[in-house]
């Protein structure tokens, strides 16, 4: 009879694990799993030990677990020891058990930065609110546990969650998630997703807004950001209506914050111990900007300038009232009419090339406007996070803000200020950020933490690592502790390279306070293949080190090298969510 995944798994690690597809959450009984092989030695020398048996003093044919249903007669880039598991050659059931001094690490009591990672965009089915992939997610939990992770991140959809009538909450996937990060002793970050999934970079799957939102969209359009086209973009509802209650009796905002008193409500058990961070969505790929540069349909390419987003009619209002208030009702119309368009370069258009009309008077006003609007939109839903999750001092708050580098060479910083950072060579937009985000407690999360300068097209005058240093300085001055997440998927080691340096070092600068985290978009098949499994296993384990590592990093490398070749988990994990 062919044995359950949990079981194998079990095997492997000396505990077994339930299988989640076999029995109800009512009779799984919660239990930590020891997922990891045991670290105790003072130096490389490795055991291992069959359960039970003598001990064997040298590594030689890498450790499998049992045969699993999951996997085939013939895949290919299996290692040795997953060839044997295929061909029912496995040997015999071991532990492995590889000992250092470096125990505080593996019981999480590192000096450096804990890792989290991206979870699925679709890890909870669209149909049915159940969770996906069951049996792969809990394999895939077990292998990163066994990584020295220290937990995942979640999107919970407002797409999916109240997806059908307005107050009426959904939770069913969700809690079989909490359940079974809280088994396997993760953390969990969940983000509230109150923008639609589709229409950026990564997105893998469509989860639109909540039906019944949508409809009052398309009653009435001017609730969608709107170009100077009439283009209308449904990947979040206008910020110009956040307290207006057009969302059938309710604003946009006392939606977001019903939503998250019933999460806090439903989750109260999990809060504080498993759940130990709220990322609170703010916008389009759930960060605090405007949706300058949507790629749906073609819209926007890298390295266009994107576009202002404020011409639905409640945006308008606002700037004509600001415009009247300034003495300058002439500029209350729209925005600036020589912007150019998404895909233009800045020394395409009148506005923001060298000398452009972003330095002039009119400029400096309506890029305040704009910017000042969207730090505004933060603090009123802030406002009403630390209000709901005050009581709960475990669990913190995030805002997540874009790495929004392409063309941070030229003075105006187009993209950036299309969507709505207020960021140029004289002026810093992100310390206004910081400082919003201080008065919460609220971490600042910024992406693009992998990137280096020169890996980017230089005539694009992009500048990642210089954008990351800015970025951390202005929560350094303003007291507010910086996360990092990687913007694209990277597997290599000089990325891994680069996120450790700028981790340790406060965002590359040297002086700062190491990141408090760092969460590793995304887990996926391609995670667990060999190569770049062993790759991210050391990349965990430098981060856990901390800026003064007090063993050789090469040391960490080898370490990491004999955990991974003595397990077959991560290629059945890689199968598994392939398959299933």
């Amino acid at each position: 009879m062919a044995l359950s995944i949990g079981h194998q798994i079990g095997v492997l690690s000396g505990t077994p694990v339930a299988d989640c597809g076999a029995a109800s959450a009512a009779e799984q009984a919660p239990s930590v799993v020891n997922a990891a092989a045991v670290w105790r030695c003072p130096n490389l020398g490795s055991s291992i030990r069959k359960q039970g048996g003598p001990e064997i003093d040298a590594i030689s044919t890498p450790v499998s677990p049992c045969r699993s249903p999951l996997l085939g007669s013939s895949l290919p880039g299996l290692t040795p020891a997953c060839q044997a598991l295929v061909s029912g050659d496995a040997p015999a059931a071991t532990e492995v058990v590889i000992e250092h001094e470096g125990a505080a690490v593996a019981a999480g009591k590192a000096r450096g930065v804990p890792v989290y990672v991206m979870l699925p965009l679709d890890t909870v089915r669209a149909s049915g609110g159940g969770l996906n992939r069951k049996k792969a997610m809990n394999v895939s939990l077990q292998a990163l546990k066994s990584a020295g992770v220290e937990g995942v991140m979640v999107d919970v959809w407002w797409g999916l969650v109240e997806k059908e009538r307005p107050g009426e909450y959904d939770w069913r996937g969700y809690t079989e998630l909490m359940e079974m990060a809280s088994r396997h002793g993760l953390k969990v970050q969940a983000v509230m997703s109150f923008h639609q999934c589709g229409g950026n970079v990564g997105d893998s799957c469509t989860i639109p807004l909540p039906g019944w939102v949508v409809e009052e969209i398309d009653r009435d359009q001017d609730l969608a950001y709107t170009d100077q086209w009439g283009r209308r973009n449904y990947e979040y509802v206008s910020l110009g209506c956040d307290t207006l209650p057009v969302l059938k009796g309710r604003s946009p905002v006392q939606c977001y914050a019903d939503f998250m008193r019933a999460f806090r409500d439903h989750f109260a058990a999990y809060l504080g111990s498993t759940i130990v961070e709220i990322q609170v969505g703010m916008g389009p790929a759930g960060e605090l900007r405007y949706p300058s540069y949507p790629e749906m349909n073609g819209t926007w390419r890298f390295p266009g300038i994107g576009a202002f987003q404020c011409y639905d009619k409640y945006m308008i209002g606002s700037l004509k009232a600001a415009a009247e208030a300034a003495g300058k009702p002439e500029w209350g119309h729209g925005g600036p009419s020589d912007a150019g368009n998404y895909n233009n370069w800045p020394e395409d258009t009148s506005f923001f090339r060298r000398d452009g009309g972003w330095s002039g008077p009119y400029g400096e006003f309506f890029l305040s406007w704009y910017s000042q609007l969207l730090l505004d939109h933060g603090e009123r839903i802030l406002d009403r996070a630390s209000a709901i999750f005050r009581e709960l001092p475990a669990v913190k708050i995030s805002v997540k803000v874009a790495g929004i580098h392409w063309h941070y060479g030229t003075r105006s910083h187009a993209p950036e200020l299309t969507a709505g950072y207020y960021n140029t060579r004289e002026r810093d937009g992100y310390l206004p950020i910081a400082r919003m985000l201080a008065r919460y407690g609220a971490i600042f999360n910024f992406t693009c933490v992998e990137m280096k300068d020169y890996e980017q097209p230089g005539d694009a005058q992009c500048g990642p690592e210089k954008l990351v240093r800015q970025v951390a300085q202005a929560a350094s001055k303003a007291g507010v502790a910086l996360a990092g997440e990687n913007a694209l998927p990277r597997y290599d080691e000089g990325a891994h390279e680069q996120i450790l340096q700028t981790a340790a070092k406060g965002g590359g600068g040297g002086g700062g306070e190491m990141m408090c985290a760092f969460t590793y978009l995304r887990m996926n098949p391609d995670l667990f293949q060999s190569d770049n499994w062993r790759r991210f296993v050391s990349f965990v384990r430098k981060m856990a080190e901390g800026r003064e590592p007090h063993r050789c990093l090469e040391q960490v490398e080898r370490e990491a090298e004999i955990f991974v070749t003595t397990t077959g988990l991560p290629m059945e994990t890689a199968v598994a969510l392939t398959r299933q």
